[in-house]
């Protein structure tokens, strides 16, 4: 009885069905796509036609102003780059010895069970909590005003966990035989994460410290929350110094602005000249967001190739 049911079993028709559900399912995906592409494209483009014919010289090296035709984005680009060197030296190396304890060092028991949801959790909290939470913490209870290196904190605290994720799916991608191999040629549990773990998995770790840069380069909310200014014509003192020790560290304590601040307070006013100002500021914003996403693809390709 069990053949006889067997033999009655059309495959033909179930195979086509199959491939039907499948063609279905890869156009439905298609068009998703184009969809989803098109409309990015779409806005992209209308970004680039309004603010490309504005962008020269004048208006990369000059400060905010109340005349659109004499605004510039000097102190933003600055105040933007400043942040984001403090946010990279905190969240980099926090996210990464982070990462790589809760994955090779940390007891699997309650607690750290508890920590790992919570970071998981924490990559999804609205970035407002976080200028909220700096507000409380860095702003009033410790006292550090409303300066750089508060913006670079905040924005730290804000892509911690994405790092911190990166980085434990990058070093458990490593095969327990790298580990087994170390140990055999006689190396202890850190040199093996030395010299075989983390530079396997410096790909992985980059590419996800470069995804979390790219969103705290855009971000607007926890920057204002914290007090950051929507209008300044001066720049931060100069990091180099022509006097020994030629480092100085003065203009961690500066007020700052960032670009995404300054797109707000254009697009507040009413004048079409500042929408157009706005524009272009958005612009060179991708523009610095797609160089980061080039620079760390470039890298990437030749730790890749140095490896093999």
């Amino acid at each position: 009885m069990a053949s006889r049911s067997l033999e009655m079993i059309d495959y033909t028709s179930l195979i086509r069905r199959n491939q039907q559900i499948d063609w279905a399912f890869g156009i439905g995906g298609v068009v998703v796509l184009v969809i989803a592409l098109g409309t990015l494209i779409t806005l992209l483009t209308d970004l680039a036609i309004d603010g490309l014919s504005r962008i020269d010289m004048q208006f990369l090296s000059s400060f905010p102003s109340r005349r659109a035709a004499e605004a510039g984005i000097l102190s933003s680009i600055v105040g933007t780059t400043l942040v984001m060197i403090v946010t990279a030296a905190l969240a980099i190396p926090l996210g990464v010895a982070a990462g790589l304890y809760l994955e090779e060092y940390a007891p699997k028991n309650a607690v750290t069970d508890v920590i790992e949801v919570n970071v998981t959790n924490l990559a999804g909290v609205p970035s407002i909590i976080y200028g909220l939470l700096a507000l409380g913490l860095f702003v009033y209870a410790l006292g550090l005003g409303q300066t750089i290196v508060v913006g670079g904190m905040v924005l730290a605290l804000l892509i911690l966990p994405v790092i911190i994720v990166a980085t434990r799916e990058a070093v458990r991608s490593i095969p327990q035989a790298v580990r087994e191999g170390s140990y055999a040629l006689g190396a202890d549990k850190w040199q093996t994460m030395q010299f075989y773990i983390l530079p396997a998995a410096r790909p992985g770790i980059l590419t996800g410290a470069i995804v979390g840069l790219a969103r705290a380069i855009g971000e607007t909310a926890p920057i204002i929350t914290i007090g950051a200014l929507t209008f300044i014509a001066f720049l931060p003192p100069s990091p180099i110094q022509t006097t020994f020790p030629f480092i100085s560290f003065e203009w961690l304590w500066s007020p700052f602005t960032v670009m995404p601040i300054q797109m707000f307070n254009w697009v507040s006013r009413p004048q079409a000249a500042f929408h157009i100002n706005a524009a272009a500021t958005g612009v060179v914003l991708m523009a610095m967001t797609l160089l980061m996403n080039g620079l760390a693809i470039w890298i990437r390709y030749r730790i890749r190739r140095t490896m093999k």
